[in-house]
């Protein structure tokens, strides 16, 4: 009798539909999903809530130790020492990324893409990004390539500190240390600290890592304003989140002010420094000053819109007390014997025109500061792994250089005279989720709609704007990885010429190991 019932078990549990099965999957992984979007979108809140809650613990923990018996002060010894071992116990995570790459420029697609205000194209920098490697975000050559690794560690330290550090490994094996930073988790009224190298909160992307990203390359306006990295630095933030109804976020930040674009430091490489010496000229730069030069504010503001819809506006600005640029060349006087003076007579139009197109040296130092605007709205239709869901995102930069002219190679007199650069950039893009797990995306943006040269309050020289349009679909197969077709056209204006660019790249990205929400 019992083999009889539990033979007839047996069949009953085999007999249950493997539909039933897949169905409790799919049920499982969307309710994952959407805790997994709630904790991104309402991060703000959370956090908030966060802060409260350690200040209770903290008051928890004092009230118990005031309370606690000398003698069990070496029972809790043994038990911190065997605790300890495991509260420092980072999350570890490696994000792949990689692409094929293709463009109608004979592979010069990306150079020119950071080449496209015709202002900042100065010599030198405050330090190297390894912008020649496969580690320039969004960088590529002609076919396959893979970005990089990178390598992020992430822990709460102890009550006080939270701690993370990434790292970027590039094709060639080249290490980038990203960011490595610290962060107080328990100061009073709203206040947090940050110290070590990380990327700013100014704007909305800045702050997001390749990997982040809807699309596969930066958007022009950081590309040429900020750099590819966007402002990153070593340095402190100070930021306050007030116990108000709406969600209010009001930082500082100071900066050593060693940036790709935006405080730029001039270098003067060997070869110039040997010719410098010859012709016994001196650019006038003087010493770089000391750190901290760079500062920022910055304010975000997100109104309670309900569950389904997330709005953020944010403002801020920056200034960097020294920034020098270095432009043109040593001009170099040809000999030529009689032999050949016939040859030079054919070619005395060619010498011409290049002689027209050559930009004597000149070095300017000064200071430059910028503000921007930002804007994200995010719609979440509650649908099956993202379908249905909308983002809107854009920002707006600025950016004036007010720059001593120190040097000029060809006109001395000119030494001292005033400059005033001028330039902005801004990008708008959209992203739906029109079935589960794919997204569509649509992103213009453009860099140098005011983009002029300016001394004695007269406009000296204007350049022309370029811009571009792309389009990107986007596969989600699981959180944990991601494949995108990117296709992109732009009109891309380089000293005073138009350049047409077409360029498409196949994107891949894996994560392994856990790795935290991201920010809003």
């Amino acid at each position: 009798m019992k083999r009889s019932l539990l033979s007839a078990a047996i069949a009953a549990t085999l007999a249950i539909p493997a539909s039933a099965v897949y169905a409790d999957n799919a049920e499982m992984a969307e309710v994952k999903r959407m805790i997994e979007q709630m904790k991104a979108d309402y991060e703000q809140k959370i956090e908030a809530l966060e802060q409260r809650l350690q200040a209770a613990e903290r008051k928890a923990e004092a009230a118990k130790q005031a309370s606690a018996a000398p003698a069990t002060a070496r029972e809790g010894s043994e038990r911190r020492a065997v605790t300890s071992s495991t509260e420092f116990n980072p999350q570890i995570s490696v994000i792949l990324d990689g692409n094929y790459y293709q463009d109608d420029a004979d592979g010069g697609g990306v150079e020119m893409l950071g080449m496209a205000d015709g202002i900042s194209h100065a010599h030198g920098g405050g330090h190297d990004h390894g912008d020649d490697h496969g580690h320039a975000h969004g960088g590529a050559d002609q076919g396959f390539n893979f970005s990089s690794a990178e390598i992020v560690f992430s822990a709460s330290v102890d009550h006080y500190f939270d701690a993370s550090a990434m790292l970027a490994v590039d094709s060639d094996g080249g290490v980038d240390l990203e960011e490595a930073w610290l962060q107080t988790r328990s100061l009073p009224y709203g206040l947090k600290l940050k110290a070590g190298k990380f990327l700013s909160d100014i704007g909305y992307a800045n702050n997001q890592h390749p990997h982040g990203w809807d699309f596969s390359d930066q958007n022009l306006a950081y590309l040429n304003l900020l750099g590819g990295h966007g402002l990153s630095d070593t340095g402190v933030q100070l930021t306050w989140l007030p116990d108000w109804d709406a969600y209010t976020l009001l930082g500082l930040e100071l900066f050593q002010g060693e940036q790709e674009k935006f405080g730029l430091q001039a270098e003067i490489d060997d070869a110039l420094s040997h010719e410098l010496e010859e012709e016994g000229l001196d650019l006038g730069l003087g010493k770089k000053e000391d750190g901290p030069r760079l500062l920022t504010a910055f304010a975000k503001f997100a109104p309670d819109l309900g569950y389904d819809h997330a709005l953020q506006l944010g403002v801020w600005g920056a200034w960097n007390d020294q920034h020098q640029e270095l432009h043109g060349e040593l001009a170099h006087e040809e000999e030529h014997d009689d032999e050949h003076e016939e040859e030079h007579d054919d070619h005395e139009e060619e010498h011409q025109e290049e002689h027209d197109d050559h930009t004597p040296l000149h070095a300017l130092d000064g200071d430059a500061w910028m503000w921007g605007l930002d804007l994200v709205y995010k719609y979440d239709a509650n649908g099956a792994y993202g379908e249905g869901d909308f983002k809107l995102q854009g920002e707006y930069l600025w950016q004036r250089k007010d720059l001593d002219l120190t040097f000029h190679a060809e006109s001395p007199a000119l030494m001292g005279a005033q400059r005033k650069f001028t330039e902005d950039g801004f990008y708008l893009q959209g992203i739906y989720g029109f079935a589960p797990r794919w997204q569509a995306g649509l992103r213009y943006d453009s860099v140098g709609m005011t983009n002029q040269l300016e001394s004695g309050g007269g406009i000296l020289k204007e350049w022309d704007d370029s811009d571009r349009w792309t389009a990107a679909l986007t596969w989600k197969p699981t959180e944990y990885s991601l494949l995108r077709l990117q296709y992109s056209t732009a009109d891309i204006a380089i000293d005073g010429r138009s350049n047409d660019l077409d360029y498409w790249y196949l994107q891949y990205q894996m994560s392994l190991g856990a790795h935290g929400a991201h920010k809003f």
